[in-house]
């Protein structure tokens, strides 16, 4: 069972670039909400990560592709559907940040903090890398941190983009190095024989 999960993982990680594309797509995201936050409001900030956030699995896709990955695991990969589950979960979680939001901008931002890091954590079984632990911990004591401080939207939004990028380019440095190790652009995917 055990080289089963290994091998899934690495076609998840094959396909999708250790999943650093996606965590770029999430800082661009982030850092547009800031920019709407510190220039516009933080209400259409809101509006703003709502609707990047929709994008960002398209956005991951494509910047999976310029990196050289496929961005589509194999065929009955059972991690597909994990990652699917965590994507209903995080929009099913979106109108309790959306009220919270109303009442208080920060809040929606510190919730979507908890929302994301809780997501990440998945994560780390869907690629089996520890730094989704370290992501999704790192998100959601920002979003603890934060709230306990009452800091302005347009900080915790920052904080948001600040972490997501710092995290993509880790990802993205752990993914070279695992290509490496492996000594192929592209390790054998799920199923497939050595």
């Amino acid at each position: 069972m055990e080289m089963a999960v290994t091998a899934a993982q690495n076609d998840m990680r094959r396909a999708y670039y250790s999943g650093a594309a996606g965590i770029l797509a999430s800082a661009l995201a982030w850092s547009v909400a800031t920019g709407v936050a510190a220039f516009a409001s933080p209400q259409r900030a809101i509006w703003a990560l709502l609707i990047g956030g929709a994008l960002i699995h398209p956005i991951g896709v494509l910047i999976c592709r310029l990196m050289g990955a496929s961005a589509a695991h194999t065929k009955g990969n059972p991690f597909g559907q994990l990652a699917g589950a965590s994507t209903f979960w995080l929009v099913f979680s979106l109108p309790l940040a959306y009220a919270l939001g109303l009442r208080n901008p920060a809040w929606f931002f510190n919730a979507l903090l908890l929302i994301i890091g809780g997501r990440y954590l998945v994560f780390a079984t869907l690629y089996g890398m520890q730094l989704y632990w370290a992501l999704g911990l790192a998100l959601a004591a920002a979003g603890f941190a934060l709230a306990a401080l009452s800091v302005s939207a347009v900080a915790v939004v920052t904080a948001g983009a600040a972490i997501e990028l710092v995290f993509a380019m880790a990802g993205i440095i752990l993914h070279r190095k695992w290509v490496r190790a492996n000594n192929s652009p592209n390790p054998q995917p799920l199923g497939s024989s050595t």
